[in-house]
């Protein structure tokens, strides 16, 4: 396998980098740390697990830190990871073998974030492209940056994409464990993201990044606004940004209640049905629209789907609307058997108790 080296941008981090450089340490491979001017003890801290550490004067472009830690490299495949991820999961025989397999490829990491849920405590699960090899790649964007080719005559495209492949490493994304924290970074980025709107005009993948920071700043409609705005720019859907923003524009409208303006989504059954997210929403928006056994259907597909990021769209959750469903037709004894089907699920045990 090519040797790699871990790439890290930092600034005021302490409370997250020694986990996070502890975690990374069974990789075995070069730590090459930037900071972007910390006050605190992260550079301190880090030195405890690097020798490479740089420093880059902060120019509101994400893209330009990236890039100038991956050229303190020594070597060419850069794995780059946030402060706030920590590795948790890591098979190195097959992380050698697939790199071999895709030499001219994007690798992307399974991250799993806190996605806050009804009564519960949920996670979501996405693979996000972070490795590649720098002498075909570079990342681009001064904010919500991707890594772009640097000749695309040179690597494998979809379309108006770059191929991408799973790498089998896991990291849990601690910095949205909190609302607070959600905040916080959507309000850092929007300000960004507007004078990109401004500077640069329309931009699908600029849209659904706003709708991201509205929807963290729990304003619902001005989210659904901004992810509309990017839909009708008709975005490839191979890009898995679109997937997202799709399901996510649905999620807004049922919480804004537009569940008529919701059966537009239909239109992209075709392109996003292989998802357990976007199956399990047409389950909710036809079972909004009283349309109860095309919702039912919905739900029923959408167990056992592997492909999904929102944790139980495609176990408890489906069975536990099937059960409110039956519920709500006056069919306690199928309600009861779908709810029992939800395991540890506290609304459906609470639904349980009520009908027993």
């Amino acid at each position: 396998m090519p040797e790699l080296s871990v790439c890290i941008i930092s600034k005021n981090e302490e409370e997250n980098i020694e986990k996070c450089l502890r975690a990374i340490t069974p990789l075995q491979s070069e730590i090459i740390l930037t900071d972007t001017g910390s006050s605190d003890r992260t550079v301190e801290i880090a030195k405890k697990y690097t020798k490479n550490i740089f420093h880059f004067d902060w120019c509101d472009d994400f893209s330009a830190a990236r890039n100038y830690c991956a050229a303190r490299a020594s070597n060419d495949w850069i794995l780059f990871i946030d402060c706030d991820e920590y590795l948790v999961l890591a098979d190195i025989l097959r992380l050698n073998e697939i790199i071999n397999e895709h030499p001219l490829e994007i690798g992307m990491v399974n991250r799993i974030s806190p996605y806050p849920g009804d009564e519960t405590q949920q996670s979501r699960h996405d693979f996000v492209a972070r490795l590649y090899n720098r002498n075909l790649y570079t990342y681009k964007g001064t904010i919500q940056e991707t890594i772009e080719p640097i000749n695309e005559e040179l690597v494998p495209m979809d379309y108006d994409s770059p191929k991408y492949f799973e790498i089998p490493l896991t990291f849990y994304h601690a910095g949205f464990e909190t609302i607070n924290n959600r905040r916080k970074k959507a309000e850092r980025d929007l300000t960004m993201l507007q004078d990109i709107l401004r500077t640069e005009g329309p931009s699908a993948y600029t849209y659904y990044q706003l709708g991201k920071c509205y929807v963290a700043m729990k304003d619902p409609a001005l989210a659904a606004h901004y992810y509309y705005s990017g839909i009708s720019l008709n975005p490839n859907p191979v890009h898995t940004y679109v997937h997202d923003m799709v399901e996510s524009y649905g999620f807004c409208l049922l919480e804004l209640k537009q569940y008529d303006k919701a059966l537009s989504l239909e239109q992209y059954y075709d392109d996003f049905s292989s998802r357990a997210d976007y199956v399990y929403l047409m389950g909710l928006i036809y079972m909004n629209n009283a349309r109860y056994d095309e919702a039912i259907a919905q739900f029923k597909k959408a167990i056992g789907i592997k492909n999904y990021s929102i944790e139980g769209v495609n176990t408890y959750a489906p069975r536990y609307n099937i059960g409110l469903i039956y519920e709500s037709l006056g069919k306690p004894d199928e309600a009861i058997s779908f709810y029992k089907q939800c395991g540890s699920y506290a609304p459906a045990i609470k639904r349980i108790a009520a009908l027993s």
